[in-house]
């Protein structure tokens, strides 16, 4: 039987970190993940991000960008919008262009710095629906670098996602996990379970992604994202019992750690003369493999 090409099933952008995301037909890649994709953040009265690790009502928060938001080159007008809507609240909307205030002693994990403020009216939406003092902002890419961690991507940089531009996992993967689970899972095509992490090196049209590690899930999973309840230790529990740092490196000293899905950043420095030409993928793109480790044993974590 002829092997089936890899290509992409779905595409999912973060508008706000923690909150849900939304799938697209195409995105925008840059040098900091895709276009729109974790550039707003809720953050308490000390500037602190709120995820949905303490803030679990996080994933209720629904967010809407313009069709034409995810084309290449698109820019906003004084009409464009993201719409924010969540239960027993009416929607917000945040102009995308860009802010005038901006907040200084932001801070997400070990970064700090300043970011676009987006006002009062965001700030007592969030804060009504949280409950506590709250405000949004967002990433300033103008003034603002926040690095991936450089012994893994050195020179490489990021919004407010956790540590890396972008995440690749397939389908099959998901599948595999969710028949193990008492309850399915969630949510690209044509691959083994857990093929992804031997890539090394992806291909997807003009552009060339680089796998720097295994990606290490925290507790977020277990948060139900259609009641924004903790739900008890799944996946994470049957992820422990065949993904974890013990069972996939018996040879490593095991940290506790449980993987699922590779981290990638994009390599403009090979990309089609310095990252000139298209910078669009889309849901069904073939994906080529250019270079695979041998075995995950040997994938960074």
């Amino acid at each position: 039987m002829e092997e089936q090409a890899l290509k992409i099933k779905s595409i999912f952008i973060y508008p706000i970190k923690s909150c849900r995301g939304i799938s697209v037909s195409q995105a925008t890649v840059t040098q900091t993940g895709f276009q729109w994709d974790r550039y707003w953040l809720v953050v308490n009265y000390k500037g602190r991000a709120y995820t949905q690790k303490v803030e679990p009502k996080l994933a209720l928060i629904e967010s809407e960008l313009p069709k034409e938001a995810f084309l290449e080159d698109w820019k906003p007008t004084k009409n464009s919008f993201l719409v924010v809507r969540a239960p027993g609240m009416r929607p917000l909307k945040i102009p995308l262009t860009k802010p005038s205030s901006v907040a200084e002693g932001v801070s997400m994990w070990e970064w700090t710095g300043s970011a676009f403020d987006e006002g009062e009216e965001a700030a007592k939406w969030f804060s009504d629906y949280l409950g506590k003092q709250s405000r949004l902002v967002r990433f300033n890419n103008e003034t603002e670098t926040r690095p991936s961690p450089p012994e893994y991507a050195a020179g490489y940089s990021t919004t407010f996602a956790n540590t890396f531009p972008f995440m690749v996992s397939s389908q099959a993967s998901l599948d595999k996990l969710n028949t193990i689970l008492t309850e399915p899972v969630i949510l690209v095509d044509n691959c083994d379970p857990f093929g992804e992490d031997l890539w090394d090196e992806i291909k997807i049209n003009d552009l060339v992604l680089q796998g720097v590690r295994l990606c290490s899930r925290c507790k977020l999973p277990t948060v139900n994202q259609e009641t924004g309840v903790p739900d008890a230790a799944e996946p994470i529990e049957t992820l422990m019992k065949f993904r974890s740092d013990k069972v996939l490196m018996p040879h490593k000293k095991p940290h506790g750690k449980v993987f699922f899905g590779k981290d990638m950043v994009w390599n403009w420095n090979i990309t089609n003369n310095q990252g000139k030409g298209n910078k669009t993928i889309k849901v069904g793109d073939s994906i080529s493999v250019l270079r695979m480790i041998s075995s995950v044993s040997e994938a960074a974590v």
